[in-house]
């Protein structure tokens, strides 16, 4: 069961949560996935709620479907490299805004990315 966020639409988050699993390679590129029956009662949601989640990931062409196979993770390698940048880059940017309004400079902040590296 997935723990969602009330203040966002659930479609979204599964679409955050399955590109996250792209890009850590935890859905490997090219791979099946379940069926959508299957995956909507891994999260706990309405199959209709995964199917618009799934068919947005293929507007995206993260996803593609094959009529009598199922889902599949897109074999293209360039685009999920692309993506799993783009998603770090944003994280990180939140990361530096919320850092910037607690009054952390550069240095200051190199610092201490620097010494929570060392001790994981």
């Amino acid at each position: 069961m997935y723990d969602f966020d009330s203040n966002r639409p659930i479609y979204i988050q599964l679409m955050d949560h399955i590109k996250m699993q792209i890009v850590a390679g935890a859905f490997s590129a090219g791979s099946k996935l379940a069926s959508v029956r299957d995956l909507a009662s891994d999260f706990g949601v309405n199959p209709n709620t995964m199917q618009r989640a799934l068919s947005e990931l293929e507007r995206e062409d993260l996803l593609f479907a094959q009529r009598t196979s199922g889902r599949f993770v897109t074999a293209d390698q360039q685009k999920i490299d692309g993506l799993r940048k783009q998603l770090a880059t944003e994280y990180v940017q939140q990361l530096l805004e919320t850092m910037k309004r607690m009054g952390y400079g550069k240095k200051d902040l190199l610092s201490l990315i620097q010494s929570i590296m060392e001790e994981m």
